[in-house]
């Protein structure tokens, strides 16, 4: 196994370029905050060293800063258990960023990389709103992440997280009062939409949606997380099925669904055909997210009893 190692007069420079050679050479996956070796090694190395995040690394200066014998050891440590556990950055760290917004997260929770976050920053999915949008759910909330987003986009809604487990709107309990959004996200322990009666005017949701097949293929860092946050039954749609089921009930009539669906659009498509949906644009392209109305789940559900 390559790892960096601690060498007399060393950079912070030379650390992360010895970390993302070392990062590759031990075939790690990305896709937890990060794409790449070279910034994943950049993440652990700022994040050990105390330094902001969004550091400037084409900055000479910072980049040839010099790390002493004792960091370089901390850093090297670092990558050792990143690669011997295989366990994601952001549960090493114990922080992962979405938007620019910092939140907790351990292994309690799924590492939050929802694409919905884009769409709740660039205002995408505004023109389907209007002025009475005020009840905001966001079903399978993991870390709460995306109901902290949502608050902090509309200042003003109300906005309920929901999850089956515990121990993630623990973590998500965390995150809500980091962000002191405690009087406008409540956090609900919900099996599906059980426990969300609503009415909703916006629902938002990233669930469980990985197909079986997918699933006995995932590199070690997916499945170091909680199965229950990503298997969605053979053909990934168990939970979105139900979810299609319950929403028009607990809809007020001008609302709309945004549903997270990864890279199963043909499941989807598969399971639900006739049903008029939306795919909208985010930095993956236009077939991970999409937007569906009310009005077209209660054609479908008439359609399909």
């Amino acid at each position: 196994m390559t790892e960096p190692q601690a060498v007399h007069g060393t950079t912070i420079g030379a650390l992360i370029a010895s970390g993302a050679s070392a990062l590759t050479a031990a075939g790690v996956a990305f896709g937890h905050g990060t794409t790449n070796a070279h910034d994943e090694a950049s993440w652990l190395v700022l994040w050990r060293l105390g330094l902001p995040l969004d550091s400037d690394l084409d900055d000479a200066a910072l980049a040839g800063q010099a790390v002493d014998a004792a960091q370089q050891a901390q850093v090297a440590a670092l990558f050792d258990e990143r690669i011997r556990t295989r366990k994601p950055a952001a549960y090493l760290t114990q922080e992962a960023w979405l938007q620019g917004v910092p939140f907790y997260i351990d292994e309690r929770s799924i590492v939050p990389r929802s694409f919905i976050a884009e769409l709740l920053a660039d205002g995408s999915i505004d023109e389907w709103l209007s002025d009475e949008t005020r009840d905001v759910l966001d079903l399978c909330t993991g870390n709460g992440s995306l109901a902290c987003l949502a608050a902090m986009a509309y200042p003003e809604v109300q906005v309920t997280g929901a999850d089956l487990s515990p121990d993630a709107l623990a973590v998500a309990r965390i995150n809500v009062d980091r962000h002191d959004l405690q009087e406008r996200v409540q956090l609900v322990e919900s099996d599906g939409m059980a426990a969300t009666p609503g009415p909703w005017d916006l629902i938002l949701c990233n669930p469980p949606y990985v197909n079986a097949q997918s699933m006995a293929k995932l590199p070690a860092e997916y499945q170091a997380e909680p199965v229950l946050a990503l298997a969605g039954g053979e053909d990934g749609m168990d939970f979105i099925t139900q979810l299609l089921r319950d929403a028009p009930s607990r809809m007020r009539d001008n609302a709309v669904l945004i549903l997270e669906n990864g890279n199963e659009r043909p499941y989807f498509e598969a399971a639900f055909p006739g049903l008029l949906v939306f795919w909208l644009e985010t930095s993956s392209g236009d077939e991970q997210v999409l937007l569906i109305t009310r009005q077209a789940l209660v054609r479908y559900a008439l359609a399909n009893p």
